[in-house]
Formats: C-alpha cells, sequence, structure tokens
C-alpha cells in the first residue's frame, strides 16, 4: 500500500511540475485530459483484460453532452461535467451490456462496431451534434458563487489549474477502486475467469461495472477537452479517438495508474514536438510507437520499473506493488486463486 500512495505522490509532482516546464497551459491541461481518458481505458484494459475500441464513444458522449448543455441551458459548469459523466456511464453501460456476452476477437469487433456505428449517429444528428462541423462556441465561464467568482477559468494556466484538481480527485477515487475488494476481484477475473467463475463471481456484472466506471471517467475527459477548446467536434468520436487512447494506455503500461498519465504525457508532447518537425509527423510517431512496442513490451511503466530495481540492488519493484495484491477480504489472489 506504501507503494500506491509513492505514486499518488509522484503523479501530484507531475502535475505540478507541468507549469515550471511547459509553456503551453493548453498543452498541460491535454495531457491530464488524455491521461484521465488513459485511466478510464486502464480500468478495462489492464484491471480486467478488456480490449476495448469504444473509448472514443464515451469522450465524445462527454464532449457533446457539455457542448449540448452548455449551450443551452444556464447551468454552471460542475453541473455540466456531472451530466457528461453520467452520459458517459449510461453510454458504457449501453455498449457493455451487449459487448461482454463474447469473449476475445468477437468483443473487440462488437466495441469496433458500437463506435463505427456511434459517429454515424452523431455524424448524421446534425440538430445535436452539429454534424461535421461539431459544436461551436462552448463557454467556458468561471465558478461563481453569490456572483463572485471564486475559480476563474479565462487563462489557459487557470483552466489547467482546475483540470489538474479534478485529475488528482479522480486519480485518489480510482486508486480505491482498484485496490479495493472490487479491483482485486477484476484482477481475478483478467488472470484466470473460470477460476473466478468457479469462486462464485458473476462475470458479466463485474464487467459491467468496470464498463461504467470507464466510461464515467473517460466522459469527464471528453468533457474536458471540449471545455478547453470551446468546440465538441465530430474527430472526437472518431475511431481514432479509441485507437489513441488505446495506444496512449499500452505505451504507458497496463494494470498500473501512474503508467497512464506517463503514456499521455509520451504520446501528447511527443506528438507536439514532432508536428513542429514535418507535417506527416503522423508517420513520425508510428515509428516511434512500434520502437517502443517492440523494446519495451511493459510500457513506459515497465521500463521505471527496471530502472528503480538497478538502483536498489536488484530489489524487484514488481514484487513490491503485488504485495498489496495478496489476499483480499474475498478470498481471491490477484492471480484469481483461492487464498
Amino acid at each position: 500500500m506504501m507503494f500506491k500512495h509513492i505514486q499518488f505522490l509522484v503523479a501530484a509532482v507531475i502535475v505540478l511540475a507541468m507549469p515550471l516546464f511547459m509553456k503551453s497551459g493548453s498543452l498541460a491541461s491535454e495531457v491530464l485530459i488524455f491521461g484521465l481518458a488513459a485511466m478510464g481505458c486502464n480500468l478495462l484494459l489492464g484491471y480486467t483484460g478488456l480490449l476495448s475500441f469504444g473509448q472514443g464513444i464515451f469522450f465524445g458522449l462527454g464532449s457533446y453532452t457539455l457542448g449540448i448543455v452548455l449551450t443551452r441551458l444556464p447551468i454552471p459548469i460542475p453541473l455540466a461535467l456531472a451530466s457528461a459523466v453520467i452520459m458517459g456511464a449510461a453510454g458504457a453501460a449501453i455498449v457493455g451490456w451487449v459487448a461482454i456476452r463474447q469473449k476475445g476477437t468477437y468483443f473487440v469487433m462488437l466495441t469496433l462496431a458500437f463506435s463505427q456505428m456511434f459517429y454515424f449517429l452523431a455524424y448524421t444528428a446534425t440538430g445535436l451534434t452539429g454534424g461535421d462541423n461539431g459544436l461551436m462556441d462552448i463557454p467556458r465561464h468561471s465558478l461563481t458563487v453569490g456572483g463572485q467568482t471564486i475559480v476563474p477559468l479565462a487563462t489557459p494556466w487557470q483552466y489547467y489549474t482546475f483540470v489538474a484538481v479534478v485529475f488528482m480527485v479522480v486519480y485518489f477515487l480510482l486508486q480505491r477502486v482498484c485496490d479495493s475488494v472490487f479491483g482485486r476481484t477484476l484482477l481475478a477475473v483478467r488472470d484466470n475467469e473460470e477460476r473466478a467463475a468457479a469462486v462464485g463471481y458473476n462475470l458479466r456484472l463485474l464487467k459491467l461495472q468496470a464498463f461504467v466506471i470507464s466510461g464515467a471517467v473517460t466522459g469527464l475527459a471528453g468533457a474536458l477537452h471540449s471545455l478547453m477548446t470551446g468546440i465538441a467536434p465530430l474527430s472526437n468520436v472518431e475511431f481514432h479517438t479509441s485507437e489513441m487512447i488505446l495506444v496512449m494506455t499500452v505505451i504507458g503500461g497496463t494494470g498500473n495508474l501512474l503508467a497512464s498519465l506517463l503514456g499521455a504525457a509520451f504520446y501528447v508532447l511527443l506528438g507536439d514536438w514532432l508536428s513542429t518537425l514535418w507535417p506527416r509527423w503522423l508517420l513520425l510517431l508510428g515509428v516511434v510507437l512500434m520502437v517502443v512496442s517492440l523494446g519495451m513490451q511493459g510500457g513506459l511503466w515497465g521500463l521505471c520499473q527496471k530502472l528503480i530495481q538497478l538502483v536498489r540492488g536488484g530489489k524487484s519493484v514488481e514484487k513490491e506493488s503485488t504485495t498489496d495484491a495478496e489476499p483480499s477480504r474475498s478470498g481471491v489472489k490477484a492471480d484469481g486463486g483461492h487464498a
């Protein structure tokens, strides 16, 4: 458990340090926003073993919900964000309820089919989503109480402060979820579904609950992204968005929330830097991702573990991190067996 506290402190240090080393507040906010999306994806992939290509659905639902609410109703931003979280969770419940009925390739194909279907729904429902143009002119009012500004959001760095607080709160809550009996049970399902089912767990219910939590977090990320840019574009629900979130998760490393932040920072910052070098920067990014995939199967977090292990003289960090996953009150270890 101490190791998890250290990871939380490292995440807080990264959040506090970015304003010192980065010139763009919007770019720093984007790192944290996609860090949220990657954490939501990691709950499915790293903790439950579900490879989903539908994360763009929830990201887009959050974007559109916030855009529709703020452009049509005079409600404060916190309520708009809450509505985006609810819509992301609801969308995930629908997608998950259908997709978890299959496994492996068929599960992946179902999430991909839902992603394509939602894209065309968003494209054709111009009255709600703006179609190809997206929702424009989304306002970003400061948070006020009794007419007094409490949290200003006018400048990029003011907005970054708001996003940073939201990010750390969600990180803390997700870490509690992952460290709970529920989170340990998800690890058992990931490692050995048959054994977890034999113990008596309702696998469909557990997977659906993981989907709902993942959708809620990803919907929040989409809402924060639209609030930052002032637009909810159709590109937020494209397959590329789902692919991008998944790549961030894998690059950072699965089964660890801090790794999701590392993966998002690596992808966003590297993409921003490469785009200044060559208009076809995605080709360069693809080469870099291939190198990372071939040389670091454990992602950036796996590389960090190896470096820490070398510094500490061979003591396995992996063992320390899995010590917290020893038998819980559920009676199931992280490998899916009985305690």
